[in-house]
């Protein structure tokens, strides 16, 4: 898959960082919190470039990937009542950064430097690989999972190259099973997914509900 991208270099002091945006606006997309769970509603193309983003993350580990989200689209049905809209950055967790600087950089952002970057289809564990890894997850000190900040209206999403990599999927899903299972099951409301406490990737971080969404307003 290539993903259209900008590159942005924003020096703080002596501090140099690089942020990374999807080039064209996700404007059918929008990320909320609900106090105890977060939401993203996303048509078929927002869903397949979160997980080229999510992707991007895991082999970026110097970069912070910023999904702009917060001031765009609302699905149709509109947001639930009370919901706090959120964009999104998305990090490695051994950059170590303070997102109390974030509002600083995200004010300096210019136009940034036009690039491409090609992504390949990531492997999954699977048969004993993937019994172990999923027993792994419940040592204390297991490092690949999620960890969450909410600053300057902006959910940081702080991970390993591995947790990203494997959670990518749920947006794959979406945008490959979301599009036509509105036709195929008139007595469901939507489709969606999650990124699950039982999934074993959240540490100090809070759920996940993914929906699909093919009516906006932009």
């Amino acid at each position: 898959m290539k993903l259209p991208i900008t590159l942005h270099q924003v020096r703080l002091g002596p501090a140099e960082f690089k942020v990374i945006r999807p080039a064209r606006p996700l404007t059918r997309a929008a990320f909320v919190d609900r106090d105890r769970f977060l939401d993203a509603y996303l048509d078929q193309d927002a869903a397949r470039r979160f997980g080229a983003l999510w992707q991007l993350a895991a082999s970026s580990p110097r970069s912070l990937i910023h999904l702009p989200v917060r001031g765009v689209g609302t699905p149709s049905g509109g947001l639930p009542e009370g919901a706090r809209r959120l964009d999104l950055v998305l990090l490695h967790h051994s950059l170590q950064f303070a997102p109390s600087r974030w509002k600083d950089i995200r004010g300096r952002l210019g136009p940034g430097r036009p690039q491409t970057v090609t992504l390949r289809p990531e492997r999954q564990p699977t048969g004993d690989e993937a019994v172990r890894d999923q027993g792994a997850r419940h040592h204390r000190e297991y490092p690949d999972l999620f960890h969450q900040h909410v600053h300057a209206e902006t959910l940081f999403m702080t991970g390993s190259a591995k947790v990203f990599r494997e959670t990518a999927r749920h947006f794959f899903d979406i945008a490959g099973n979301g599009p036509g299972y509105g036709p195929a099951h008139p007595n469901y409301l939507h489709y969606c997914t999650e990124l699950h406490s039982n999934d074993g990737v959240l540490g100090n971080a809070r759920e996940i509900h993914i929906e699909y969404c093919d009516q906006w307003d932009v």
